[in-house]
């Protein structure tokens, strides 16, 4: 399903309503340039989780960011990450699955191993404030509802 976001409200909001579907054990990669909208997007997410926004980082701040919310939420952002053998280090398949919801920043990193069920969120920056968000994968039928 394909959406266009004139302004960050926009953007939040389609993040928020993806939100609202996602399940325990759903994880959803980001996909898409620097300064494309993915944190705007992940704090749209967060907000149907009862997370605000402030508490939402940049990956200048943190990799792994865990909330204790049911289910439990996990915004991971692999900005910084170069080698994959830091994903190991960081122990991150142990933040994935299971009763977590969890967010990818930078999914094109870890893309080759994400589970093949990944809601992928593609962002493409069309000039000022207007964004192409496409979203692919689990439940596609359910977005209709977005």
């Amino acid at each position: 399903m394909t959406f266009t976001s004139n302004s960050s409200d926009d953007t939040r909001t389609i993040g928020y309503r993806l939100g609202k579907l996602l399940k325990p054990g759903n994880v959803v990669g980001l996909y898409g340039e620097l300064g494309s909208g993915k944190t705007i997007f992940v704090k749209g997410i967060a907000r149907a989780f009862g997370i605000h926004e402030r508490d939402i980082m940049s990956a200048s701040f943190t990799i792994i960011a865990e909330y204790n919310t049911v289910p439990h939420f996990n915004h991971i952002d692999l900005y910084r990450i170069e080698r994959e053998s830091e994903l190991e280090e960081l122990g991150l398949w142990d933040h994935i699955g299971g009763d977590t919801v969890s967010v990818i920043e930078w999914a094109e990193k870890v893309d080759h191993v994400l589970p093949e069920d990944t809601v992928r969120v593609r962002f493409r920056s069309l000039g000022n404030d207007t964004r192409e968000i496409i979203v692919e994968g689990r439940d596609e039928k359910n977005w209709n509802n977005l």
